[in-house]
């Protein structure tokens, strides 16, 4: 098993990251511990990303992963803008990866995530247990000369403890980009209540055919979480959200 303590360095994957306002806030709002404030609309953010080859990786190896969260007020980033966000769900293929993320705190699951690129279209999809519980479609430009970079906050529960972390990223966005349908597929998987309002309202969102980022090494203790809001699917540990 990988030490949780080491950082890890994953460069150039496919990723896809935006966020929406939800269907149902107020379930939304009832996955955040007491203690941390979700956004006043509710935001729901999602990142899925495919790494192709080990070679992109300083231990991982090549994977996919999905995480999906809610955003926070007075959790920034240390841009001071970027709000940080709390992980209500975070599913990998990669054991390794999986067993590194439960070690610091994030609600890892198993499931596969997989990237379709069909001429300008993009279409993305989450795996739970074999079964498609997220897809979204996107339509995209090529990549553009402008590179977001800075950093995301995300915050999990560990032992607890509420947990912080910042994660550094630097990514290539597509000079394009439009967000063409989000579908939640299973009404009876958890992960269902955090679906998009219809019509759908995205609030920022980028797709990037190269995007790199870090995981720290180290946690800052927060402070004890108030187990009163938790997230149903939230068994073996729990998660944290932010933007990256």
């Amino acid at each position: 098993m990988l030490d949780p303590a080491v950082p890890h360095l994953v460069v150039n994957c496919r990723t896809l990251y935006f966020s929406w306002l939800p269907a149902d806030p107020d379930a939304v709002a009832a996955l955040v511990p007491a203690g941390l404030r979700p956004h006043p609309d509710r935001e729901v953010f999602m990142n899925q990303y495919v790494v192709d080859d080990e070679s992109q990786t300083s231990g991982f190896g090549a994977y996919s992963l999905t995480y999906i969260g809610i955003t926070l007020l007075d959790m920034d980033a240390p841009d001071g803008v970027t709000p940080g966000g709390w992980w209500t769900h975070y599913v990998t293929c990669s054991e390794r990866v999986r067993g590194y993320a439960l070690a610091r705190g994030a609600p890892a699951m198993s499931g596969r995530t997989s990237i379709t690129e069909r001429n300008d279209t993009i279409v993305t999809e989450t795996a739970i247990e074999g079964l498609p519980v997220i897809r979204a479609q996107v339509r995209v430009g090529e990549t553009g000369h402008l590179v977001h970079n800075g950093h995301h906050r995300y915050l999990t529960e560990l032992h607890g403890q509420l947990v912080s972390s910042i994660y550094p990223v630097v990514a290539e966005p597509s000079a394009s980009f439009e967000i063409e349908s989000v579908e939640f597929l299973d009404p009876d998987h958890p992960v269902y209540a955090l679906r998009p309002e219809n019509p759908l309202t995205i609030a920022w969102g980028y797709y990037s055919p190269r995007s790199s980022f870090a995981y720290p090494g180290g946690l800052t203790v927060l402070g004890e979480v108030e187990p009163v809001r938790r997230s149903p699917h939230r068994t073996a540990a729990t998660g944290l959200s932010s933007r990256s």
